[in-house]
């Protein structure tokens, strides 16, 4: 992979793990052979590999991707939560499984 290429893909794209994703999704298409989405999008790209390839079509504007919304997750707490069995209080005396510490 060529650095200068990774440089201006995340100039686009901004976080490095979408970019792994999307550059490693269109490699597996470039090198599948599965018709029409195996064809690179640009021309001019006989002597570059898969993965320069999948770069350039996202620097040209020819891959795109959606974010999704962010969503915040809440965890329920209170007095009715119900709480796991194995959250249970210990056995009477203070021991643990029935087995005496020494």
């Amino acid at each position: 992979m060529n650095a200068d290429l990774v440089k201006q893909a995340l100039a686009k794209v901004v976080n490095p793990h979408v970019l792994v994703n999307l550059v490693s999704r269109r490699v597996r298409q470039l090198t599948s052979g599965a018709g029409g989405a195996c064809r690179p999008l640009l021309s001019g790209v006989e002597n570059l590999g898969a993965a320069d390839i999948a770069l350039s079509e996202i620097i040209e504007g020819k891959l795109g991707f959606e974010m999704p919304e962010l969503i915040a997750l809440v965890r329920p707490t209170g007095k009715n939560r119900k709480r796991p069995q194995h959250w249970s209080k210990s056995p009477a005396g203070g021991e643990l499984g029935g087995r005496v510490s020494k």
